[in-house]
């Protein structure tokens, strides 16, 4: 039925993966019809295959629209529920409608998905769908402070990996074996969650956070946040490409490009990307799409700005004590 089928023998599975996949996809065909709620992630595109294999054409995605999700996420959660071959839906709804939202304290995440999975509810009710499902993995309820999942409880949504016991390794096993570009795909939060606890969620930050992220993505970067500390841009970098923030072409071009989109200043955190730096609760928070980031602390921010303080033996690699030089490629060039 889907265009991606699983291996029925489970070949390309490990056996106990297969069989948790099975029983996952058996629950499904159990019930008459699905509305995925459907991000494009790794684990929702994961159920959106198990539903589609289990039920065909009364198995349908659904992806909601608002301020916090990035305009590439949405591209590419079309993408990928043609890639499955499931029907796809939009609901538009904005979280900035309630207050409750805005004011961004440490259980922000679980307004925004009662109104979110509410949404879903409603969308099933027009297709006359009965069962709205998630993609909760069986890791998920251990990842620290979850208010996401209260919610999720709440209004009866039906999680198949977590009820099969499918942990996030084996989520992206299954997305191997269905063929699913977004097998490898990092976890993707809300851009609210680059905005940290108690500052309140706007259109504004939202929307010079999602343009800051676009420059960093065009450069080529896979692993990485842009905060905004009311105006302050600190930019985590994943630790595997910190060497080529510290380029000085890199802190120039970050710097102009950042304060054009609105920010006053620009930071680069010398520790790096981490899920959960600016939100309650200490670890990754990691929903799907990790969308509960969920550290309380800020991170370890760096004074340093976008290239200023440094002299110009440091700019050029080498290490005035030692005089050994660093590997630095100060050759790449950056758009201005």
């Amino acid at each position: 039925m889907s265009q991606h089928t699983l291996a029925a023998d489970g070949s390309e599975l490990a056996p106990e993966t297969a069989a948790k996949a099975a029983a996952a996809r058996d629950a499904l065909a159990e019930r008459d019809g699905v509305l995925v709620a459907f991000s494009g992630g790794v684990d929702s595109s994961v159920v959106a295959a198990l539903a589609r294999d289990a039920l065909g054409d009364d198995a349908v995605a659904c992806t909601a629209r608002s301020e916090t999700l990035p305009a590439a996420e949405l591209d590419d959660a079309k993408r990928v529920a043609g890639e499955i071959g499931i029907a796809h839906e939009t609901v538009t709804f904005s979280e900035l409608d309630d207050p409750n939202f805005v004011a961004n304290d440490g259980d922000r995440c679980y307004h925004c998905r009662t109104m979110r999975l509410g949404r879903m509810y409603e969308t099933a009710q027009e297709l006359g769908i009965d069962t709205v499902c998630d993609g909760t993995n069986a890791d998920d309820p251990g990842e620290g402070h979850r208010p996401g999942l209260r919610a999720v409880e709440e209004l009866d949504v039906f999680s198949p990996l977590l009820d099969a016991a499918i942990t996030k390794d084996e989520v992206r096993e299954i997305a191997e074996a269905y063929d699913l570009s977004v097998a490898d795909k990092p976890s993707m939060a809300c851009l609210s969650s680059r905005i940290p606890t108690g500052l309140e969620v706007t259109e504004e930050r939202l929307t010079r956070v999602e343009k800051a992220e676009r420059v960093l993505r065009e450069w080529g970067f896979e692993g990485f946040r842009v905060r905004d500390h009311d105006g302050l841009a600190r930019v985590e970098i994943a630790p595997d490409e910190l060497e080529r923030a510290l380029d000085p072409a890199f802190a120039d071009a970050v710097h102009e490009h950042l304060t054009d989109v609105g920010f006053e200043y620009v930071t680069l955190d010398m520790a790096g990307y981490r899920t959960g730096s600016v939100s309650p609760g200490g670890g990754d928070g990691g929903e799907e799409d990790d969308g509960e980031d969920a550290a309380s602390g800020e991170g370890t921010e760096s004074d340093q700005g976008a290239g200023s303080g440094e002299d110009a033996e440091s700019r050029d690699g080498t290490d005035d004590a030692s005089g050994d030089r660093t590997v630095v490629d100060l050759g790449r060039q950056y758009p201005r």
